[in-house]
């Protein structure tokens, strides 16, 4: 239900599981999950609280409305008192180590391998970022959203 939302928490810094199509996305395997990694659970679905841990406060949760994405992150944002981090993979919630061009030469495109200095690998799915306009566009939420 907030893919999107898990994304941007990645973006931002944050390690966030998300449950995908084919993975258990049972609200027992999910509480058991927030509560084993001390993760806080996020959702739009309000039978969650019908979970022990979740009724009696052993897992942090917070339910998220249904609202345009910013809003949504701007909430968590500001329930959890959170800081702009360094970024993690948006599609994988891999880490993400800085390599030099000559390492990732054959996956960028000729212009930014030109035009960039520092390039990024996800030490998870091994996909190749740099600080294109398409970065400017994220960090300007980013921005938006933590101020």
């Amino acid at each position: 239900m907030l893919g999107a939302l898990a994304k941007w928490l990645r973006a931002a810094g944050y390690d966030t599981y998300y449950a995908r199509e084919g993975t258990d996305t049972s609200d027992r395997f999910l509480t058991a999950k927030a509560l084993e990694e001390e993760r806080v659970l996020l959702t739009s679905d309000g039978d969650f609280l019908e979970r022990k841990p979740v009724r009696d406060g052993t897992v942090k949760f917070l339910i998220v409305p249904h609202l345009p994405l910013e809003e949504q992150l701007k909430l968590v944002v500001e329930t959890f008192d959170l800081e702009l981090r360094t970024p993690r993979c948006m599609e994988c919630n891999g880490e993400l180590q800085t390599v030099r061009p000559s390492d990732v030469a054959s996956r960028v495109p000729p212009g930014p391998l030109r035009e960039q200095e520092e390039f990024f690998r996800c030490r998870g799915c091994g996909r190749v970022f740099w600080y294109g306009s398409h970065w400017r566009r994220i960090g300007g939420r980013l921005e938006r959203v933590f101020g």
